[in-house]
């Protein structure tokens, strides 16, 4: 592609989201491994678990109570006679072979339920004495009984490739005794700043300087979303050392480059990348923070140029980084989704720009709200460090009245 891109030519948030989605589409990750199910927490299934035996494998009884046949209670109350009872894991040779008419056995929750039996009625509308039972409600059949099989058929996937491993999967993955799990490897992320302005964490800065704060929230950010970061050291603003470290970072599986990305006399990684036969899928998007964003590729690998300032970068990443880092480990493609609450503050802003800004979601069930956070731009960390979402204020909107519903972006941070 010839240089220098249109940096005026600024795609609109939704039209550069799905440039992301359609790269990270045809993303095939490479590389698996066998890990411990407790240390499969957070990755990415990479064969599907299937069940080995009928979940459950059994009549289940879903409640503590009596099971009966339903017509034995079509006129209330009905007494009926107690043969026993049957516990959660009760051995077989402990539970009646069968239960007649006018019978009734004893229930707990999770046990297995006799044969004879087509219901369950709970044990708050009995009442016992000795071996008779009086219950006050009827029941249809199948009523507080889990069907053999109800969950899941042996052989049905009940954790499908692409998975993300949370809770829920270690549970059904413990259910079908898998003591480990193949899941993908994690995609190796190299995270570039660049600038004069840069030095390290550890370093003394001069008096127009900066230490280097966006390398690592991105790298805190890779990790959340399944990747293993590299930080690279800090590029200067030197074509040459800069295209020594670019190289190096798209040696990696995705390159994230922090500054540099805009059209300043010394703003020169487009430049490199456009040296290394680049191809830009956007130069910019209609969004605020973070308009001079960059995504494209050079040869098999993809590359994010991300602003400067640190908010802009936390949240291109959210937006834009985040699908391909994605695909990279693994995960199956999901939409951007947003949450909604109340606005507690009437909001003014100019048309034309997409905007996530730092925002407070506060209250409980259903009766949350959201209001900014006084901040400074784009460079103002300490606000956005109290922040806990961003308010989405669509592109036509200049003004939100307080109450309204609006659209919330909850970082992964802070899932």
């Amino acid at each position: 592609m010839a240089f220098p891109p249109d940096l005026s030519a600024k795609m609109s948030f939704e039209d550069a989201r799905r440039a992301v989605e359609r790269q990270a589409a045809a993303v095939v990750a490479q590389g698996t491994e066998t890990v411990d199910l407790l240390a499969a927490v957070g990755r990415t299934l990479a064969v599907p678990v299937a069940a080995d035996r009928d979940m459950p494998p059994f009549r289940r009884s879903a409640r503590d109570g009596f099971a009966v046949h339903a017509a034995d209670l079509e006129q209330l109350p009905a007494t009926l006679q107690l043969i026993g009872e049957i516990r959660a894991g009760e051995s077989p040779e402990r539970i009646p072979a069968d239960i007649m008419r006018g019978q009734t056995v004893a229930i707990m929750t999770g046990a297995p339920v006799p044969s004879g039996a087509d219901a369950v009625v709970m044990v708050e509308f009995a009442r016992q004495s000795g071996t008779s039972v009086e219950l006050n409600k009827g029941v249809a059949p199948g009523d507080n009984i889990v069907p053999k099989g109800a969950e899941a058929r042996q052989g049905a996937v009940l954790i499908n490739r692409g998975d993300l491993i949370g809770e829920a999967a270690v549970a059904l993955a413990a259910s079908a005794g898998k003591q480990d799990l193949e899941v993908f490897s994690r995609p190796r992320i190299a995270v570039l700043a660049t600038g004069d302005e840069l030095v390290g964490v550890a370093g003394s800065p001069g008096p127009t300087q900066i230490r280097n704060s966006n390398g690592y929230s991105l790298a805190v950010q890779v990790r959340r979303a399944g990747g293993e970061p590299i930080l690279l050291e800090i590029a200067p603003d030197s074509l040459a050392r800069l295209r020594d470290l670019i190289a190096r970072g798209l040696e990696s599986d995705l390159l994230l480059i922090t500054g540099g990305v805009s059209v300043g006399r010394y703003d020169l990684v487009e430049t490199v990348l456009a040296e290394l036969g680049a191809e830009f899928f956007f130069t910019g998007a209609l969004i605020q923070p973070g308009r001079p964003v960059v995504f494209g590729r050079v040869r098999d690998r993809f590359f994010y140029g991300l602003p400067g300032n640190p908010v802009s970068t936390m949240v291109t990443f959210e937006l834009f980084v985040t699908p391909m880092l994605h695909a990279l480990a693994g995960r199956s493609a999901s939409k951007l989704k947003f949450l909604h609450a109340r606005l507690g503050k009437e909001v003014h802003t100019k048309t034309g720009l997409t905007r996530f800004l730092p925002a407070l979601i506060s209250g409980e069930f259903e009766r949350s709200t959201v209001e900014l956070v006084s901040w400074q731009g784009s460079g103002d960390m300490a606000s956005t460090a109290r922040a806990n979402c961003y308010l989405v204020i669509p592109p036509d909107r200049g003004r939100i009245a307080a109450g309204e519903w609006v659209a919330v972006m909850v970082p992964q941070s802070a899932m």
